[in-house]
C-alpha cells in the first residue's frame, strides 16, 4: 500500500505523531520511523550519535517530537524487514509516508518502488528515462542519495549503465550485500 502523503508541517498540515526504533539487521543497525500514514524513515548504521541526528531532523521535518515505539505503528514493518533479511520475502507491501521525498525525487523514488523488483537493477538513465527526463541520469542518483526509505524503496538496485555499482548512502559494502542478498551479487567468499 502507498501512501501519497502531503509535503508535512511546511506545507500547512498538522503535526503528525512519529514513533522510532532501531532494529538489528545483517547490515548493521537501523534506524526506523513511522507515522500514522506508514513508514516514514529508514536510516542505515543506526549508532547512538546518528540516531540523535535523525531524531532532531524528524523532529523539525514532522514537526512533532518523535516517540519510541509506543503504539506498534512499526510492528509490520519489523516484520517484513526480518523477513526480507532472513531471504523468506521479496516486496514490502507497507503503507509509506512519502512526506519527506518531494518534487522530482519522489516521482523517481514512486517509479523505482512501482517497476524494479527484487533481484533485478536498473540504470540511472533508465530510471531517468522511465520518468520522461532521458537526460537526469545525475539526477536520478541525487534523488538515491535522498532516499529516506533505503531497502523498502530499493535505492540499492540502482547502477551504473556499464554495470558498475555506483554510490549509495548506506555505503558500497551494504550495497553489495543487500545486491547479494537478492542474488544480483555473488556472496561474499569470506
Amino acid at each position: 500500500m502507498d501512501i501519497d502523503a502531503g509535503a508535512g508541517p511546511a506545507g500547512g498540515e498538522r503535526a503528525v505523531p512519529v514513533e522510532w526504533t532501531v532494529v538489528e539487521s545483517v547490515i548493521g543497525p537501523l534506524f526506523l520511523a513511522a507515522t500514522g500514514r506508514g513508514l516514514v524513515r529508514v536510516e542505515f548504521h543506526a549508532d547512538a550519535a546518528r540516531r540523535e541526528r535523525m531524531l532532531d531532523r524528524l523532529a523539525g521535518q514532522l514537526g512533532a517530537e518523535p516517540v519510541e515505539c509506543a503504539s506498534g505503528l512499526l510492528a509490520e514493518a519489523i516484520r517484513r524487514l526480518d523477513r526480507y533479511f532472513a531471504g523468506e520475502a521479496r516486496d514490502f507491501d507497507l503503507p509509506l509516508d512519502w512526506s519527506l521525498a518531494t518534487g522530482f525525487n519522489r516521482q523517481v523514488l514512486r517509479e523505482l518502488a512501482a517497476s524494479v523488483p527484487y533481484g533485478t537493477v536498473v540504470g540511472y538513465g533508465e530510471l531517468a528515462r522511465r520518468v520522461g527526463q532521458p537526460g537526469a541520469a545525475q539526477a536520478v542518483g541525487a534523488a538515491m542519495g535522498a532516499n529516506p526509505l533505503p531497502v523498502v524503496v530499493p535505492c540499492h538496485r540502482v547502477v551504473e549503465s556499464d554495470g558498475g555499482l555506483g554510490g549509495f548512502g548506506g555505503g558500497l559494502e551494504t550495497k553489495r550485500r543487500l545486491l547479494a542478498l537478492e542474488g544480483v551479487l555473488p556472496e561474499p567468499l569470506f
